[in-house]
């Protein structure tokens, strides 16, 4: 079976030090934070919520604890929820959300979305409740405490039949998970922070703040086994070449 079609979402764009996104880079990286939207017969699948939307224009003020880590832009139109609404979609018709890991830019708008399946590893969940690096932000998890969270052992296939499945490749943090989405006329890996630029994929080059940096190059050798067993192509979310080689933002079928 294959999902129906796919959403890339424009999100906020951060700007960080390239040696802080691979070990060994030089210079300053503008750098997509996107969300994917999968439509399945059997429901809507969200990948990430990006960053909080009541931050658009006040990122400062909203993020500022974690300024020494990243700059952060982003206008109203790039909230989650103001994408979805791009599509023609709302939060309310999301039946799963796929939480890839508990980085600030990817669990931002994860209040929005109270009546949905929230999907995270079970060592992820762990580690942003007992263990959290300086990249998680509690308040977005505090705000969904009485949410339907399903916590996972490993790899998981959302509806059974093979057109949505998570990967679970730790190593940029615990419970990181990846995303194989079958399409009708292709399958995508969706990365996540599995890995976050071209280079460092193509390298098998860790980031300077994953948890186990031997687990994390593993990951990324794992990834490129899975490509290749599925005859899938891989998209580094964070990349911004691979942003524009996808010709992204649009639907893909």
């Amino acid at each position: 079976m294959t999902a129906r079609r796919m959403w890339a979402l424009d999100g906020a764009r951060l700007y960080l030090a390239t040696a802080d996104l691979v070990t060994g880079g030089e210079g300053v990286q503008e750098i997509p934070a996107p969300t994917f939207l999968i439509e399945h017969g059997q429901g809507l699948v969200l990948l990430d919520t990006g960053l909080d939307p009541a931050a658009a224009g006040r990122e400062d003020e909203v993020y500022g604890d974690l300024k020494p880590l990243v700059l952060a832009r982003f206008g109203p139109e790039r909230g989650v929820d103001a994408q979805l609404a791009s599509i023609g979609k709302s939060p309310a018709d999301v039946t799963h959300v796929v939480v890839s890991h508990c980085h600030f830019d990817h669990t931002g708008g994860l209040r929005l979305f109270p009546h949905a399946k929230l999907l995270i590893h079970e060592a992820e969940w762990r580690y942003a409740h007992t263990d959290p690096g300086p990249a998680v932000r509690k308040a977005d998890f505090d705000a969904t405490a009485d949410a339907d969270w399903h916590l996972l052992a490993g790899d998981h296939d959302v509806f059974g039949d093979g057109a949505v499945t998570l990967v679970s490749l730790p190593g940029h943090t615990p419970g990181n998970f990846a995303l194989l989405v079958r399409l009708p006329s292709q399958t995508i890996l969706l990365t996540a922070d599995t890995t976050h630029l071209r280079c460092a994929y193509e390298a098998e080059l860790p980031m300077p703040i994953d948890t186990d940096h031997t687990a994390a190059v593993q990951a990324i050798g794992a990834l490129k086994r899975i490509a290749t067993r599925e005859s899938a192509r891989v998209w580094i979310c964070h990349d911004p070449d691979d942003w524009t080689e996808w010709a992204a933002p649009r639907m893909y079928t």
